[in-house]
């Protein structure tokens, strides 16, 4: 369908080549919000033009078609309109926005010439086998709607059943978006459409929360800051009820301070408010402070935090209802980073206003000056700037590409765990027996750059992860050894043999038998075609059982040689489970020789997650109770899952709860324990080798067997151990055990071994090597 729009478009809103689907705005009529966006023409599409609006929820990956109709086309672009039902918006916590665009063939002529956007990371998916780098400059102070925004996605082609699809990540240069927030009028909660910190169309659905935005921030030599910007509320109550302050926090021991600011009218910005919806309009604010007083302290790094503060002022001290709102900055303004250095009573300090690179809040860092070691950070800074240049990035993987036709190291063993993360798993122990045995061999460790320290204490040789000597040494290795997958633009040289250990037997289903995929960052067509993609490049493919071959090589579509001979990590569970290691182990580990030990080991939840590979995990086991009823005679050691980014304060717990999360070694846990906690994970296929007592605290097991991963086999029948869903039943399940002397006798349990434990018997990395290598 087409209409004459005569739609006016602003100077520098027209679609462009980077930015190939545009909004042009935004309005909500009664229970509806009009959208209208524009498309580049593109000679592929097929005519008339036929697609969908895709939205797509954060947390839970849930989608969402919205039909289209074009209003205008040209040979420039098209105009194109969706109708978005309210009621079914506020469903969702976060909306990102696509267009799809159904398509003649993958590319156009123009599009051939174009070499395009080389980014490493853009095949990246998260899960159980992750290869993308986990963000380390996540600001923690502050959750606010850009945190888990994902790196804008390339234009991505897709073909399936005949159908070329085109999805488009709908772009916006609208700084004031948030300004037409609406409430719904049943929910009572705001619809807020919002321009992302990568400039992305996004929507949020929240009870709460004003939006407050700096628009201009400036430090003078004489260390003045003036900060400009304006506040925001689309709810009655923040409006009317809440008192409004402008504060600075400091670090432990600070005592908050009150910063007066001028409230200023904003005639500007009345074009960006749903008239009709939205009675209240943002108040513009001027901050002026001076930062010396800040600065005189001994203390050698300081950062202070400028926030709004929305208090009920009829209710003493801290209230439900009230709000702590970092300043931001706006959308659009470049990163700021601005600092003078100021001679205090301590000695020279550098004095900085930053807006953080993720989250944009405003911060103030005072720390000692030294002319050193700002030379040594600028260098240090522009060798990271260069590195990160899509140009280089380039650089590297045409680089990498041609060191796969130097001459094969032939000698040469890569290895890898999680991702360089870890010392562990079947590398561990393929790396352990190849050292002992195969002396010739030139065996070497993949590391992430931030595990290099554990590698250099303990001797162990490795190349840090994308570095210069990595790229030679993997493009010419003879081998990789590695259980996770690898980024999905490395490419394999023909010289190379890839055996992939993997690192579990399967409960929970895994790529192709998914049916849904709820990680950041993909969805469940995209996620399995890379799954696909990265598997195609595998030459053998380890297993440890029967029973996970066939699931391997349907879920992986591998075809290739499947090494079916046990786990050669849990070679040890046999070879160590003596008293003498045992006791050994607690002595390295710093546990207590007298106490029994709980080990818990849950795994990771798809949909919850802060980001890429850094998910959430709520401690729902009440160690309190536990330590109450156990204390005396247990301790229990925490591991989490390496995609895990929590970190739990045990303080109150001390003497009982030890978090081993960052252990690199998982069986030296197994060998100390008594017994093993766990839920889901695949660690009791291994720990079943050790015949000791587990429990399975399963709390969410209909979420997690009906919606997140499904699973192979009836879990609830056939698990080698009780079933509980909270503490009190914990410790009734740890009773029992006490009662039985700690030994097992379960039919369930023998058939569980013999099914899944029959190929194990500490010769398993033996068997592995002489088959591959």
């Amino acid at each position: 369908m087409q209409a004459e729009a005569n739609l006016q478009i602003q100077e520098g809103f027209a679609p462009t080549k980077r930015r190939k689907c545009i909004l042009h705005n935004i309005e909500f009529k009664q229970d509806i919000a009009i959208v209208k966006y524009l498309l580049k023409y593109n000679s592929v599409f097929q005519e008339p033009l036929a697609g969908h609006l895709l939205f797509v929820e954060r947390m839970s990956g849930r989608e969402w078609q919205i039909p289209f109709m074009v209003l205008e086309a040209n040979e420039q672009y098209y105009v194109l309109e969706s109708r978005l039902d309210q009621a079914e918006m506020v469903k969702g916590l976060v909306w990102d926005v696509y267009l799809i665009i159904h398509a003649e063939q993958a590319m156009s002529p123009e599009e051939q010439e174009q070499p395009g956007d080389v980014n490493a990371d853009d095949d990246a998916d998260e899960g159980e086998a992750a290869e993308e780098e986990t963000a380390t400059d996540a600001d923690n102070d502050s959750v606010n709607e850009n945190d888990s925004e994902d790196d804008p996605e390339p234009e991505e082609t897709i073909e399936e059943f005949g159908v070329i699809e085109k999805k488009y990540r709908l772009r916006t240069k609208h700084s004031f978006l948030e300004l037409g927030s609406i409430v719904d009028p049943e929910t009572k909660q705001a619809i807020t459409p919002y321009t992302t910190n990568k400039g992305n169309l996004s929507f949020k659905i929240h009870d709460r929360g004003p939006v407050v935005k700096v628009e201009n921030a400036e430090l003078d030599k004489r260390g003045n800051v003036t900060l400009e910007g304006f506040y925001f509320s689309p709810f009655p109550y923040e409006n009317e009820e809440l008192e409004k302050t402008l504060v600075i926090g400091g670090p432990e021991g600070f005592e908050e301070r009150v910063i007066p600011f001028e409230n200023v009218v904003r005639e500007d910005l009345n074009p960006y408010y749903q008239e009709e919806q939205q009675p209240y309009k943002a108040t513009g604010f001027k901050v002026h402070l001076h930062v010396k007083d800040l600065s005189n302290t001994d203390e050698n790094s300081l950062t202070f935090r400028l926030y709004f503060k929305w208090e009920d002022e009829d209710t003493a001290g801290p209230d439900q209802g009230d709000l702590a709102i970092p300043l931001q900055l706006i959308s659009f303004k470049r990163r700021i980073n601005k600092y003078i250095i100021l001679n205090t009573d301590s000695g020279k300090k550098k004095v900085s206003l930053i807006a953080r690179k993720k989250t944009r809040s405003m911060l103030i860092k005072v720390v000692q000056y030294s002319f050193v070691q700002e030379l040594k950070k600028k260098v240090r800074r522009t060798i990271t700037k260069v590195k990160q240049h899509k140009k280089t990035k380039k650089a590297y993987m045409v680089a990498f590409k041609m060191a796969g036709y130097l001459p094969v190291k032939k000698n040469l063993v890569m290895f890898e765990s999680f991702l360089g993360k870890q010392y562990s798993c079947n590398p561990r122990a393929i790396y352990e027996y190849l050292k002992e045995n195969r002396p010739e061999l030139e065996l070497v460790w993949s590391v992430d750059g931030r595990s290099i320290s554990k590698f250099e204490n303990a001797g162990i040789p490795y190349a840090k992860r994308f570095s210069i000597k990595w790229l030679f040494m993997m493009a010419r290795a003879r081998y990789w050894v590695t259980n996770s997958r690898m980024p999905l633009w490395i490419p394999k040289a023909k010289h190379t043999v890839y055996f992939q250990t993997w690192h579990g037997t399967p409960l929970k289903r895994l790529a192709a038998d998914m049916d849904e995929v709820h990680m950041p960052g993909t969805n469940t067509k995209k996620y399995k075609a890379n799954f696909h993609k990265e598997s195609s490049k595998w030459d053998y493919l380890l297993s440890p059982n029967a029973y996970s071959t066939e699931i391997f090589r349907r879920a992986f579509n591998f075809n290739k040689e499947v090494v079916e001979v046990g786990y050669p990590r849990n070679d040890v569970l046999y070879t160590k489970n003596n008293p003498a290691d045992i006791k050994e182990l607690k002595e390295k580990l710093q546990l207590p020789q007298d106490k029994k030990i709980i080990l818990y080991a849950p795994t990771w939840r798809d949909d919850q997650f802060y980001g890429k590979g850094r998910y959430k995990f709520d401690l729902e086991l009440d160690l309190l109770q536990l330590k109450e009823k156990f204390g005396e005679d247990y301790v229990i050691v925490l591991r989490m899952h390496y995609l895990v980014a929590e970190n739990f304060d045990l303080s109150p717990y001390e003497g009982f709860a030890y978090d081993f999360s960052y252990h690199g070694d998982i069986n030296e846990l197994y060998l100390v324990s008594d017994v093993m906690m766990t839920d889901y994970s695949s660690v009791f296929f291994d720990y079943a080798n050790l015949k000791r007592p587990m429990i399975f605290f399963v709390y969410d097991i209909e979420s997690y067997r009906d919606k997140l991963r499904g699973f192979y086999f009836d879990f609830e029948q056939l698990a080698p151990g009780p079933l509980v869903k909270t503490t009190d039943e914990v410790i009734a399940a740890i009773e029992k055990f006490e009662s039985d002397g700690f030994t097992i006798h379960s039919e369930i349990f023998n058939d569980f071994y013999e099914r899944f434990c029959y190929l194990e018997n500490g010769q398993s990395s033996h068997k592995a090597v002489q088959k591959v290598f």
